[in-house]
């Protein structure tokens, strides 16, 4: 019998970690579930830890009241409460072979990078770490020896259609940006579905409501990967976390609306190729490849019917209407600690529209605001990139806090 490979399951009460523990439920003889952390959502976390019995789980203060006692007794490691001490907990246990690291926003950060440290496989599906210090994990990974593996739809897709000798630089940290030439590859394009105001007009969008911004048309997400997705900031983070993951330039990467999310990315060579991956809009595809790359096993979901979907569509995004987008490849242009300023006001922004405090063409208002006032400096380690993070937070909260007294 092949010995169990040892998962952590960062996020596991959230869309990925459902998606990641849905895949890990089909192949129990291949893993074993080490680590879970769950933070505020203890109805949904306690279900998983009678399920898995991991050996490590991490919570937030307030929620250990609601965890029975008979449902620590085998965490060996406890039950980690408050800050990132529990995360980090989890991530770096010495079973753990595997972290899937879906903890939406910044707080993912020092846990994700802590698991790279340690040398394990990280599957990467927030988007942060990379956004925030791309260059920190990269150069963490290739001291420790780390897999750094991309889980996102589109970065997945980009990794997948990349011949096998640049797949080993992604994974490694070395990125692919000196030996792309030589490789024959040219650009890549990542696809965007468009969101839920594709086809609405800028008077519209600007009465958005979050009930409306939560609705996207192809993809079960969280509340605020989908608000990123409606103004298409999401895409923009990508922009980001490719430049950074494959350490190419902005210039190299393209973005393109396509309605029906099946094509996920492309990959383009200088013979005129472009190699694209394909596959239903969900999240099991990207996380089973990752767990089992470089071998392929079963992710529960069907093969795409493209007969059924009868008509593949494509488009330019509509600059104007979603500058998001500008924002963001400016940012990417200009590099140093802007990326951690843009994250860090566009979070504060969409936590201030999901609570009905600013309307949803503000989100990008904040977010220039930031930027405008951001002076781009060199990032030298993790606690600079909080510092910064911190800072700026700071800022967009008072930013809005005075456009609504005004």
């Amino acid at each position: 019998m092949t010995e169990q490979s040892g998962v952590a399951v960062l996020g596991a009460t959230g869309s990925i970690g459902s998606s990641a523990l849905d895949v890990l439920r089909l192949h129990r003889d291949r893993y074993k579930v080490v680590g879970l952390t769950g933070w505020k959502r203890m109805a949904a976390l306690k279900p998983l830890m009678r399920e898995f019995a991991p050996a490590q789980i991490a919570a937030e203060p307030e929620s250990v009241s609601v965890i029975d006692a008979n449902l620590l007794e085998g965490c060996e490691g406890g039950c980690y409460l408050g800050g990132e001490e529990g995360l980090v907990a989890v991530a770096t246990h010495p079973d753990v072979d595997t972290v899937i690291a879906g903890v939406s926003g910044a707080a993912g950060l020092q846990s994700t990078l802590a698991a790279v440290e340690a040398g394990k496989r990280v599957l990467i599906a927030n988007k942060e770490p990379l956004v925030m210090c791309g260059q920190l994990v990269r150069k963490a990974a290739s001291v420790s020896g780390a897999c750094l593996m991309p889980i996102d739809s589109e970065h997945n897709a980009i990794f997948q259609c990349l011949p096998l000798n640049l797949q080993q630089d992604v994974t490694s940290g070395r990125g692919i940006g000196s030996r792309s030439a030589g490789a024959g590859v040219s650009r890549i394009t990542l696809t965007a579905s468009g969101g839920p105001f594709l086809r609405t007009s800028a008077a519209a969008i600007s009465d958005a409501t979050p009930a409306q911004a939560l609705a996207h048309p192809t993809w079960n997400m969280g509340p605020k990967i989908s608000v990123d997705s409606a103004t298409l900031m999401n895409k923009g983070l990508e922009l980001i976390e490719a430049c950074s993951l494959f350490g190419l330039d902005e210039s190299q990467i393209d973005i393109i609306i396509h309605p029906q999310s099946v094509l996920h990315s492309m990959v383009g060579f200088d013979d005129g190729s472009l190699i694209g991956q394909m596959g239903n809009p969900d999240m099991r595809i990207p996380i089973s490849y990752g767990l089992s790359y470089p071998e392929r096993t079963t992710s529960g979901i069907e093969r795409l019917n493209l007969a059924e979907i009868g008509v593949l569509e494509f488009e330019q995004p509509d600059l104007e209407r979603f500058p998001s987008l500008v924002l963001a490849r400016e940012t990417a242009k200009t590099g140093r600690s802007v990326p951690i300023a843009l994250n860090a006001a566009n979070e504060i922004a969409v936590e201030a529209f999901l609570d009905r405090r600013i309307s949803f063409c503000e989100i990008p208002q904040v977010v220039d605001w930031i930027l405008q006032k951001h002076e781009p400096l060199e990032v030298s380690d993790l606690e600079h990139v909080v510092d910064i993070d911190l800072e700026v937070r700071a800022l967009a909260s008072e930013m809005i806090q005075r456009g609504r007294s005004s």
